[in-house]
């Protein structure tokens, strides 16, 4: 396994979620998504740390996090309660929240239920599939994704080839052919954290999605900024426009040469973009 050794853990309930953390001010935090762990977000905790206390930490089930066994499931609730208890552990907050992917959709149901935690929150193309549902043209992306890529990981990781199981995911969510053309690095970061991505393929739909609806969301009056990757499949743009709907105060940024995983495909770009939304609040 790659990767520099974790500064600290946090024990929440019968858990010890470990993080990396440097500099000092106000504090950053970062929530990794899916088949990924602290380790994504290097370029971005390099870059922050020396203006922020920027902190990333590996969600439960994650490397090297215990991990689940066979019967955990990988519900939503249970990981915004373990943020939320790792901000009031480490007396970070409020803090500045960034999240990507299934953290952003962590992130932002913290946000709408806990905003005295939050100061601003970046949101990288939550996988808010449900709201897909009712959106114009999204039921069909919703559709083609599970039965396309969702299910399909499942079944492989059932059959004992989480490989297969990891490579569905991700071609799923970047396109066609993207685990291939990784690093051996970010793939073998993504294999560290097969087990995680079998518990969430096994959960139930209802528990491992955010119920969070569009009224709840349009409520939250936290500072925000939508991400999204110039590339990225065409459902989680029309996630992105629902939230600029319901959002209509937060500020939108297209990170351009990039899909679903922005943060680490263009570091510049998006740490510039980053950078002036957070000077700004």
């Amino acid at each position: 396994m790659s990767g520099r050794a974790p500064h600290g853990t946090v024990r929440v309930g019968d858990s010890d979620l470990a993080y990396v953390s440097e500099g000092d001010g106000d504090a950053m935090v970062f929530v990794h998504g899916s088949v990924s762990d602290y380790r994504s977000w290097r370029d971005q905790i390099s870059f922050f740390a020396t203006s922020y206390r920027a902190l990333s930490y590996s969600r439960r089930y994650h490397w090297p996090n215990a991990q689940p066994d066979p019967a955990a499931t990988y519900g939503v609730a249970q990981h915004v309660a373990d943020l939320s208890v790792l901000i009031e552990a480490l007396d970070l907050a409020p803090v500045r929240l960034v999240g990507s992917s299934y953290g952003a959709m962590a992130a932002l149901t913290l946000t709408v239920m806990r905003p005295e935690l939050v100061r601003t929150l970046v949101l990288g193309e939550p996988p808010l599939l449900p709201w897909l549902e009712t959106a114009k043209g999204g039921a069909a992306l919703q559709d083609a994704f599970m039965t396309g890529a969702f299910r399909p990981a499942h079944q492989a990781f059932e059959r004992g080839e989480p490989e297969t199981g990891v490579r569905t995911f991700i071609n799923g969510v970047i396109g066609p052919g993207a685990f291939d053309r990784l690093s051996p690095p970010a793939r073998e970061v993504m294999l560290d954290n097969a087990a995680a991505m079998r518990a969430e393929t096994a959960t139930p739909p209802e528990l491992y999605f955010s119920s969070l609806s569009r009224d709840d969301v349009r409520e939250m009056t936290t500072p925000a900024l939508l991400v999204e990757g110039a590339q990225s499949p065409r459902m989680f743009g029309v996630i992105t426009d629902e939230l600029a709907r319901v959002l209509p105060e937060a500020e939108r940024v297209m990170i351009p040469a990039t899909a679903h995983g922005m943060h680490s495909q263009n570091p510049a770009a998006y740490n510039k973009a980053f950078l002036a939304f957070q000077a700004r609040h």
